[in-house]
């Protein structure tokens, strides 16, 4: 798939509704700016002391062990902490882990995950918003008193942690890099690593991932994004649904030599994939000058935008007849970049002085145009914030929005905005829209779905 248009489907940015085709392509040739990939989340590093039921622990100077260092007289004589941030929810699977150094005199050690309102003088799971796995007992308390038999019980020597598995929704618990079992996760909201111990001489050591965990958290993840791999797998589809869909998209792009061999080698398996023609309406839409559209695509990819520019004034002089349109800034600025590339700077001043000063301080393209010229002012125009400019993503953008003009020169075609997304990225645009809405079902928490990451 065109790396252009992954980017675009993905993008929370314009979506192309009443756009004209280069005023859509000038909006991703900026996506390109301003790299795709989100904020790094902030993640749990050591025990939050400001935030404890601190007259019943003893905290390390390194605020990743605690002890519980007198007798406790009163069940709610609890040393409980928080870790110092909540738990990062744009991923897949949180976990940390405890190891119990000292069982103490009960062993009623407690980890699980907590509000952040939550009574610092009580086990996680005692009460609402929390969840806990108890050492003592080796019960699950989710939200009251009463705990559930859940796993065996942990004591000294031990390693337990805890984890939120975000694609099942729920709490699981492992013991000794083992899984013992796992819970629906009801509480929403922001939740906080918890530890929690109750009698004398108890004493634990957290890791929130500053050292290797006991448990195998990247096999875990792998597994569980295998079942959701499964689950897609299942679902049977006839052979010509997904040929049509690739057939399509390479008659979108004018990709006409791969689609006489996608058609050869169709006719080639066991039976022959046959793609009927529905509806009398489709593909007779998007072949419309295939073979134009193949030779612009050819010569703009090679940065032959002298070529392209000729052809396209002698072909469809209409795209061309506004100088000052957006598909006349992508093509004039893409001769700019490749005259930058080849090192010609005098040229490439002079050209731009000619053809990119009309678009100067136009809202539409001044951000673009700056960067364009920004890149005169590196040795390593490359390695510089506009270096992005010089990728063979950009000449992609340029060829996609040609293209796309094109096909609308088309007097049959009915929808403008078909011309700018074959019926495969459509189907894709789809699929962003249905993870993100059931990643909202679960509170906005979970792996943040990036198409281009998937392709």
């Amino acid at each position: 798939m065109s790396s252009t248009n992954s980017t675009a489907i993905n993008s929370n940015s314009k979506n192309g509704i009443n756009q004209d085709p280069g005023s859509y392509f000038i909006d991703v040739a900026r996506q390109y700016s301003s790299p795709i990939g989100g904020e790094t989340e902030l993640e749990p590093k050591e025990l939050n002391t400001l935030n404890s039921s601190g007259g019943f622990l003893v905290v390390s100077t390194d605020k990743l062990s605690v002890k519980y260092p007198s007798v406790n007289l009163h069940g709610h004589d609890v040393g409980v902490i928080q870790a110092d941030k909540p738990v990062p929810d744009k991923r897949l699977v949180y976990y940390f882990e405890i190891f119990v150094k000292n069982a103490g005199a009960k062993g009623q050690i407690a980890i699980g995950f907590t509000s952040q309102g939550f009574k610092m003088r009580r086990q996680p799971g005692w009460e609402t918003n929390s969840c806990g796995y108890h050492g003592d007992d080796g019960n699950l308390y989710s939200g009251h008193g009463k705990g559930e038999t859940f796993g065996p019980t942990f004591t000294t020597n031990d390693t337990v942690g805890a984890g939120i598995n975000y694609a099942s929704q729920e709490f699981f618990f492992t013991k000794n890099g083992a899984v013992v079992g796992g819970v629906y996760k009801e509480i929403k909201g922001p939740l906080f690593p918890t530890v929690a111990v109750h009698s004398q001489n108890e004493e634990i050591e957290v890791n929130f991932g500053q050292r290797e965990f006991a448990f195998d958290l990247k096999e875990y993840e792998r597994q569980e994004a295998m079942k959701q791999k499964s689950t897609v797998d299942k679902i049977s589809l006839p052979p010509n649904i997904s040929y049509g869909l690739v057939r399509s998209y390479l008659l979108h792009y004018g990709y006409e030599e791969t689609l006489n061999a996608f058609d050869v080698a169709s006719q080639s398996t066991i039976p022959p994939i046959c793609i009927a023609q529905e509806n009398g309406s489709g593909e007779q839409d998007i072949a419309y000058a295939l073979t134009h559209r193949k030779t612009l695509r050819q010569l703009i990819r090679n940065g032959e935008i002298d070529a392209a520019l000729s052809n396209l004034r002698d072909w469809y002089p209409q795209i061309m007849q506004d100088e000052k349109s957006a598909a006349c800034f992508l093509l004039h600025s893409q001769k700019f970049i490749e005259l930058v590339r080849v090192g010609a700077l005098g040229d490439a001043v002079t050209y731009g002085r000619i053809e990119l000063a009309k678009f100067f301080k136009l809202p539409p393209f001044d951000d673009l145009v700056r960067d364009c010229v920004a890149l005169l002012a590196y040795e390593q125009p490359q390695k510089c914030s506009a270096g992005y400019l010089l990728e063979d993503s950009q000449r992609e953008i340029v060829a996609d929005a040609v293209n796309a003009m094109i096909l609308l020169t088309d007097p049959n075609v009915k929808d403008s905005q078909s011309c700018l997304r074959s019926h495969l990225e459509r189907l894709l645009r789809q699929l962003t829209v249905c993870c993100l809405e059931r990643r909202s079902f679960n509170g906005d928490q979970g792996e943040v779905f990036h198409l281009h990451r998937v392709l």
